[in-house]
């Protein structure tokens, strides 16, 4: 039947370049992009476990991260704690050799300096921190530090570093004395007949350095950086004392060297101790994070499996739909101009 009214040739080669036209355009997005999911209606169910899949797999690289600070902050307490256990170590050596009958109590003051000092160190040691937080805690059980592993509440580990209450062996740090002035020199110290020079905290506070000897009156402005003979009754600036220790183990004489013996064991066993606790928690974090890294590398190959595109299929799909999008629009050419015949039937 010829009809002028219809033209079926030319609405199907339409609708065949509609279609070309449209998977034309989606193979060239997901050629740009490299995704062959680029919005739900192109694979909603894929989409929704792809979208799953990413949210595990950042949760796993920050659960990486955040094993790798725990280790930093287990290395860190290790490191604390094995100059602690040196420490405890040398003093046990002292405490050994005071106890010794064949040294003197002169002997035995020289020790004790050093142990003097080295408890200062165990306290400045005791105070470590890692991020502004103090790793070692005196509350009994310790500091309990958790660690989020993973994107789920219940992705997580605890890192038990023990208590470090080291005052027994340590002591405590003494009172801060204030800065101020000195009392009056007695006849006798042997600072009488030293020279001194005159600071700026002397005047500040009042300090006697002037005037004749008998009657010594306030430094002035003047007299700073100048020298002066010191004399009985006179007073100077003295800046904050050191801060002494007070207690842990003295080895001054023989009894206490020989206490001290038993107070270092204990206390080097209770270093050794937390630092097992410690290098226990460091290997479970770093087992944690190859286990994190092997399944987040898996984890991310089963996403691209699903939706990233595969160039080779892409490509040839879309050399297909650029030669059906050109020759379907042939085509409508085409029938568009076979009803031209029907001028011939009116001739």
């Amino acid at each position: 039947m010829t009809v002028i009214g219809t033209n079926i040739g030319s609405l199907r080669a339409a609708n065949a370049a509609t279609s070309a036209g449209e998977a034309l355009k989606s193979s060239m997005e997901r050629l740009s992009t490299g995704k062959r999911i680029n919005s739900a209606k192109d694979d909603a169910a894929g989409l929704a476990i792809a979208s799953s899949m990413t949210s595990q797999i950042r949760g796993m690289a920050q659960g990486i991260r955040n094993a790798n600070d725990g280790i930093s902050l287990a290395q860190t307490a290790d490191g604390a704690l094995n100059e602690m256990s040196n420490i405890l170590q040398r003093m046990s050596e002292l405490a050994t050799q005071s106890a010794s009958g064949t040294y003197s109590n002169d002997d035995r003051e020289n020790l004790q300096a050093e142990v003097t000092e080295l408890k200062k160190q165990m306290l400045v040691i005791a105070d470590t921190q890692f991020n502004g937080e103090d790793l070692f805690s005196a509350a009994a059980g310790g500091r309990p530090v958790v660690i989020q592993v993973g994107a789920s509440d219940t992705d997580q580990i605890t890192l038990n570093i023990g208590s470090l209450d080291m005052s027994a062996v340590s002591g405590a740090l003494g009172a801060q004395a204030s800065p101020g002035l000195t009392s009056a020199l007695q006849a006798g110290d042997p600072k009488i007949g030293k020279t001194y020079t005159v600071t700026a905290e002397d005047v500040a506070y009042g300090a006697l350095l002037g005037g004749a000897s008998g009657t010594p009156t306030a430094a002035t402005s003047a007299m700073i950086g100048t020298d002066v003979t010191l004399r009985a009754d006179m007073t100077m600036y003295q800046p904050a004392a050191d801060r002494g220790v007070v207690g842990g183990v003295n080895i001054s004489d023989a009894a206490g060297a020989t206490q001290a013996l038993v107070d270092l064991k204990q206390a080097l066993k209770d270093v050794n101790t937390t630092r097992a606790s410690i290098g226990a928690g460091q290997n479970r974090l770093q087992s944690v994070v190859n286990n994190l890294t092997t399944n987040m590398t898996n984890l991310t190959d089963a996403r691209s499996r699903i939706e990233d595109a595969d160039f080779s299929a892409e490509t040839t799909m879309l050399a297909k739909q650029q030669i059906l999008s050109q020759a379907s629009t042939a085509m409508l050419a085409q029938a568009n101009q076979s009803q031209q015949g029907v001028l011939s039937l009116l001739r």
